[in-house]
C-alpha cells in the first residue's frame, strides 16, 4: 500500500512539475506574450505597426515598421517569418551606442541590415544576408539601432551610407 501511495506522490509532482514548466514557458516565450499584451496593449500595437521614412539624396521612402526594444523582441527578431513586405521591416533599438553583432539564426528569409546611428545616419549597410547563418554580422562600428529590410531593398532603393532614416526615436544631428 505504501509503495503505491510513493508512486502516486511521485506522478503527482511529475505532472505539477510539468504544467508549471509549460506555464512558465508560455510567459516568457518572446514578445508578444498574452501577459504582455494584457499589461500594455496600446505600447505592444504602437511597436507592432510604426512609421519610418527612409531619406536618400531627395528621395524618401516610407516604411511600417515593428519595433524591438527590449530583450525579448531583439533576441526574436524576425526569426521564424516565411515572408516579409517590400516597404516593411523591423527596428532594433540597442538603447545605447555601441558595436552590435546580428546573426541569421532561424531566420529563414534573405535581409539587409541597415546599421544606424543615434540620429537616424546610416553608418553601415550588410545586403543579402545568408538566410539560417549563425555567422556573426558586425555594425563595423558603434551604433544604437539596426533596421532590417527585405533583401534587396537597399539595391531597390539605392540607399547608402548617410542616408538618415526618420523617425520620433532618433535624436537630431548637432549643429556645426
Amino acid at each position: 500500500m505504501a509503495s503505491r501511495f510513493f508512486a502516486f506522490m511521485v506522478s503527482l509532482v511529475k505532472c505539477c512539475l510539468a504544467v508549471s514548466l509549460v506555464f512558465v514557458t508560455l510567459c516568457v516565450i518572446g514578445p508578444g506574450t498574452f501577459i504582455q499584451a494584457q499589461a500594455n496593449p496600446t505600447a505592444s500595437a504602437d511597436k507592432m505597426n510604426a512609421k519610418l521614412i527612409i531619406q536618400s539624396g531627395e528621395k524618401r521612402h516610407n516604411f511600417s515598421i515593428e519595433i524591438a526594444d527590449d530583450d525579448a523582441t531583439r533576441a526574436k527578431g524576425l526569426m521564424y517569418r516565411t515572408k516579409i513586405a517590400p516597404d516593411h521591416g523591423m527596428l532594433f533599438d540597442f538603447e545605447k551606442t555601441e558595436q552590435v553583432y546580428m546573426w541569421m539564426k532561424n531566420t529563414y528569409l534573405s535581409l539587409d541590415m541597415l546599421f544606424v546611428s543615434a540620429d537616424g545616419t546610416i553608418r553601415h549597410i550588410v545586403k543579402n544576408t545568408t538566410p539560417l547563418s549563425q555567422s556573426i554580422i558586425s555594425s563595423g562600428g558603434p551604433v544604437r539601432y539596426v533596421l532590417e529590410v527585405k533583401a534587396g531593398t537597399a539595391d531597390r532603393l539605392a540607399l547608402s551610407r548617410g542616408d538618415r532614416l526618420l523617425h520620433q526615436l532618433f535624436t537630431p544631428p548637432k549643429a556645426k
